[in-house]
């Protein structure tokens, strides 16, 4: 990855004993040991073996008579997992006969702000976990012994589904050991109630429909359960059109689109800091109007945000509110770009103070329909309140997609047809929008 190459600079020099084949880790293995008795001071993607439990570590540093070990996350913390990880690395290696002086996790710095080329000094920074990783060595030895055990059984280990099936990612095996678990309906997918979901699980509740009428449930889940017992509705008409009639004209429907990376690609850019570089506009003038449409699109050449405000400002006149769907994110997107573009903070500011949300009938319930499950984002509201507007036939279908492609463009990586996901990327967008106009035409009809 991008991360780990650069990481490699902050240690520069190594030999590299990456595997050619994934999962083929012979090669990396011999390459590994001919490194450490050969003197290099570096390794990086170092392999180790021991009592057949294998460790790959991203950087190997030498230290005097012994060595540091380094390995390298994306993330902006260190979290619990990667010291877990770090001590099953550091068993492995030291068993196997290499010497640790230190064991560190290497994390990306945010307070970093890039001025010219990367700065691989600042952009990392390093956390010594070995005192950590030290100390659960005796936990680690008996984890294996009891992971080997379950491998060499007969027969599949007698374990309940829980939180851990989740904890702290998604167990691979899920899909066979929730196979009794309804796809929908169930109490697993109560919103807002981790805790409750598998309170009610344990004590036999599987199906939402027959969690007990006296069940404590807040009021938002308690819609979502009525739904599935009742196949109940709720519109509330009168506040969802005092809401409407505080909308002002010309209404902005708004989206924008977003790259986060995790190396800044710009000057005066952070890590993970969210860059605009789309969005769409589908304006209508009066309630019901039909809409006009207006959109922006980063050319990929350099950073997007100037010629984006300069656009949008045009774009957007200085009358009518923007109507966003979770609209803290524009919000959100609005000022940062004032803070970033001081010469356009007046009017980018005004921007936001105008924008209003459309998710707000659906988050307070006053619509609220049972194909919603529980939900208010728009992926649950559009389909359930306008089923024939759907993004599956689209090649980009969600915003992840979205800010990995255009990523991939600012940075030179994408092979395949540029004009096509151009195209690509504004029929997306687009629909975003589109879809606003449609569920915003619903609430009008109650």
């Amino acid at each position: 990855t991008e991360v780990g190459l650069l990481a490699q600079q902050r240690f520069p020099g190594g030999v590299d004993c990456t595997p050619e084949h994934h999962y083929d880790y012979a090669p990396a293995l011999a390459a590994t040991q001919a490194a450490v008795a050969a003197g290099a001071s570096v390794i990086y993607e170092a392999a180790f073996q021991h009592d057949g439990v294998l460790a790959a570590l991203d950087i190997l540093v030498r230290d005097g008579d012994g060595w540091i070990a380094v390995e390298v996350k994306s993330s902006t913390r260190v979290k619990e997992q990667f010291v877990e990880d770090a001590a099953l690395q550091y068993h492995v290696i030291t068993a196997s006969g290499v010497a640790l002086n230190a064991m560190h996790v290497m994390v990306i710095d945010t307070s970093y702000l890039r001025q010219g080329a990367v700065d691989v000094q600042r952009l990392f920074k390093l956390e010594d976990v070995t005192g950590q990783v030290r100390a659960m060595q005796p936990e680690v030895q008996a984890r294996i012994a009891e992971l080997k055990a379950v491998v060499q059984a007969e027969a599949e280990p007698v374990v309940g589904i829980g939180a851990h099936c989740d904890t702290p990612y998604a167990c691979d095996f899920k899909g066979h050991c929730w196979a009794h678990i309804p796809a929908k309906g169930s109490v697993l997918e109560l919103t807002n109630a981790r805790e409750k979901q598998w309170e009610l699980y344990a004590r036999g509740i599987v199906l939402m429909k027959d969690i007990p009428a006296e069940e404590p449930l807040y009021t938002s889940q308690s819609r979502q359960v009525d739904g599935w017992r009742y196949d109940r509705s709720i519109v509330e008409g009168e506040r969802i059109r005092a809401w409407l009639g505080e909308l002002r004209y010309p209404l902005h429907h708004f989206d924008f689109e977003t790259v986060m990376p995790a190396v800044p690609l710009f000057d005066g850019t952070r890590p993970y800091q969210q860059l605009p570089f789309q969005y769409s506009l589908h304006v209508q003038t009066t309630p019901g109007a039909e809409p006009t449409h207006r959109e922006f699109l980063g050319d990929a050449s350099g950073d997007p945000r100037e010629a984006l405000v300069q656009q949008l400002l045009q774009d957007i006149g200085p009358e009518g509110d923007l109507l966003a769907y979770n609209a803290s994110f524009e919000r959100a997107c609005l000022r940062g770009l004032a803070r970033d573009l001081p010469q356009h903070a007046p009017a980018l500011l005004a921007l936001a103070e105008r924008v209003k949300d459309l998710e707000t009938p659906f988050k307070k319930g006053w619509y609220y329909v049972p194909a919603m499950n529980g939900q208010s984002s728009i992926k649950a509201v559009l389909p359930a309140l306008v089923p024939a507007l759907s993004y599956a036939d689209l090649e980009v279908q969600e915003g992840m997609m979205a800010s990995l492609r255009f990523a991939q463009l600012l940075r030179g990586e994408y092979t395949g047809d540029m004009e096509q996901l151009r195209r690509d990327l504004l029929a997306y967008c687009k629909m975003d929008t589109l879809a606003m106009v449609k569920v915003l035409g619903v609430l009008e009809g109650v």
